[in-house]
């Protein structure tokens, strides 16, 4: 879950100036409410709009833990990769950094250094689902984890067992103001690719290749992701491209029933493949299907 901090919560936002503070001391125990409301997989992702970058209270540089932090003050793009973790029932209702109160059932997000508020987009590699947050929080300070994320935000990302890999993307206002964020990447909060589903080809079948993109040949291939909108394919086959530690140098993207599929390929045995989706899954946190074409 989350920990936010260690010791007396009370004089560490007083140190720290923080406008209000939603989180509680470290190790105690926190989650879902017994009873949580039914349908919260439908609940809509915050809508993004220009709002006024505070300055001063939650904006301004503070320190936790022994460590100092500068949130951003300006309207500038943020991206980062990390472990996601979440906050539940012991905060809903207490102030967020910001002075609004906290409600673990809305699309809402904490962060270091974001300037509060703003708004991102959230991304699970391991199952293609992402959500747009509104970040209105401080945190989370344990090592490694870049974003603590609502209930219901955790769980249209299913990530509620537990902290996550995920990607971290602000929105500028730029991006708010262009649309930008209603194009990129899947349908927000959607599932990405599992075996039997209309996102996963079925071996054998036909593919209609990309301009600049080869059809895809025979083979053991791995499918990275399927994408409604081929910018999303693009940016994720650059994503891979881009981290030489998984050694996977061959992505490519087809379109096949209406929808852009990211594959890495082709492999001549299984065995091979399975290899790369075990690198690809150590390096990234994204799972990949391994699929079987023939001529």
């Amino acid at each position: 879950m989350r920990w936010r901090a260690a010791g007396s919560w009370a004089s560490l936002c007083a140190a720290t100036l923080l406008a209000g503070c939603a989180s509680g001391p470290g190790g105690m125990k926190d989650g879902p409410e017994a009873r949580p409301p039914a349908g919260l997989e439908r609940v809509p992702d915050a809508v993004p709009r220009i709002e006024p970058l505070r300055v001063g209270g939650p904006n301004k540089p503070y320190r936790v833990l022994g460590r100092s932090y500068t949130p951003l003050t300006e309207d500038l793009p943020l991206k980062e990769s990390g472990l996601a973790s979440w906050y539940g029932r012991k905060f809903h209702g207490q102030p967020t950094a910001n002075g609004e109160t906290y409600d673990m059932y809305a699309m809402t997000a904490a962060h270091k250094t974001m300037p509060l508020p703003s708004y991102a987009r959230v991304r699970n590699p391991a199952n293609g689902r992402e959500v747009i947050v509104r970040v209105n929080d401080r945190g989370p300070f344990a090592e490694g984890r870049v974003i603590d994320l609502s209930y219901t935000a955790a769980l249209k990302l299913g990530v509620l067992g537990g902290v996550a890999p995920v990607q971290v993307e602000r929105l500028t206002f730029d991006d708010i103001r262009r649309g930008r964020w209603r194009e990129a990447g899947r349908e927000t909060g959607s599932p990405g690719p599992r075996e039997g589903s209309l996102d996963t080809p079925t071996a054998h079948a036909p593919a209609d290749g990309l301009p600049g993109d080869a059809s895809p040949g025979a083979g053991f291939w791995l499918q990275l992701g399927a994408f409604r909108q081929r910018d999303g394919a693009v940016l994720l086959q650059q994503q891979v491209l881009a981290t030489p530690e998984a050694d996977i140098d061959a992505v490519a993207v087809f379109e096949e029933q209406g929808l852009f599929r990211v594959q890495a390929g082709p492999y001549a045995t299984r065995a091979q493949a399975q290899q790369a989706a075990e690198r690809l899954r150590r390096h990234t946190g994204r799972g990949a299907l391994v699929l079987e074409r023939t001529p």
